[in-house]
């Protein structure tokens, strides 16, 4: 029982993060119905933006986080602005290249800025662990998952709570009709898209200092957050934030019950399984955004 506890506290770490990057997938695509294939990339970016914030330029540990997220949103502004906005209502083939293509250009970008060495963020957190009867884990973890707790809290109010968020589910439910209200579809749009890269940076930077900054790091983390959306339902943000914690869960028990060369493994099974019993995820309903 206690290496139980022990595993699902590590799954709970690792869900929160993993929940940032299913929401902000599911949020791009349930409202404005891209995939995007960017998102690793993304996440990859707010990673070496909190390397750059905090290494190269000093910056304190946790400023340095705002601002990697910020960065991560103008980037992901700047990508629906300049590729996307042009080619809305294009069919999704051609939606789908640009984006395959924005991925490999940002990936080959971070090589050539940073090199293909690995890149190390030191957190100001104490080494010792905290340990809560048999379950033991590092301060810098504990400060992810509360990180990614608020995140997904806040979005949530965002989307439900916010005359921004009722913009947001009016253009999902009818963009024709948003706009004929006097809602700004096109902002709306730069804005969602913004979000859920902040979303995805959110998640690098906060994993950036408990692991290794590369510039391959994007790719898993791209399919794993596919992996959620699929689990959660096309554009459940509810959803989402409840397949990141299972597919945590499973990798986590995977690895420590099977074998640690099965842990990625085990996600995708419970991923097939979800498509041929429900393929339209778990948490699926008529309206997917909120």
């Amino acid at each position: 029982m206690d290496q139980f506890l022990q595993h699902l506290a590590n799954a709970l770490i690792m869900g929160g993060t993993y929940a940032l990057l299913g929401i902000g997938l599911t949020l791009i695509f349930g409202i404005m119905r891209i995939v995007n294939f960017t998102h690793g990339e993304l996440y990859a970016f707010g990673a070496y933006m909190m390397y750059f914030f905090a290494v190269v330029l000093g910056m304190n540990f946790y400023v340095a986080i705002a601002f990697a997220i910020c960065a991560g949103m103008v980037l992901g502004a700047a990508i629906e602005y300049l590729l996307l906005r042009s080619k809305r209502g294009a069919d999704i083939d051609t939606t789908m290249l640009i984006m395959i293509g924005a991925w490999i250009v940002l990936q080959n970008t971070e090589i050539l800025i940073w090199g293909s060495v690995a890149k190390s963020i030191n957190s100001p957190f104490p080494i010792e662990p905290l340990t809560l009867g048999p379950v033991s884990l590092s301060s810098v973890r504990v400060f992810v998952l509360i990180v990614a707790l608020a995140l997904i809290a806040a979005t949530y109010v965002l989307i439900n709570r916010t005359k921004l968020g009722k913009a947001m589910r009016a253009t999902f439910q009818d963009s024709s009709t948003a706009a004929l209200m006097g809602i700004n579809t096109s902002a709306i749009y730069t804005t969602t898209f913004g979000l859920g890269s902040a979303l995805a940076a959110a998640a690098g930077a906060l994993l950036g200092p408990v692991f290794v900054v590369a510039p391959a790091m994007g790719d898993l983390a791209s399919l794993k957050a596919f992996a959620i959306v699929i689990l959660g339902g096309l554009g459940n943000i509810t959803g989402a934030a409840f397949g990141g914690f299972i597919l945590a869960f499973a990798e986590e028990m995977g690895a420590s019950y099977i074998s640690s060369g099965y842990r990625d493994a085990m996600g995708f099974l419970i991923i097939i399984i979800v498509l041929l019993f429900r393929p339209t995820g778990l948490f699926a309903r008529s309206e997917r955004v909120g």
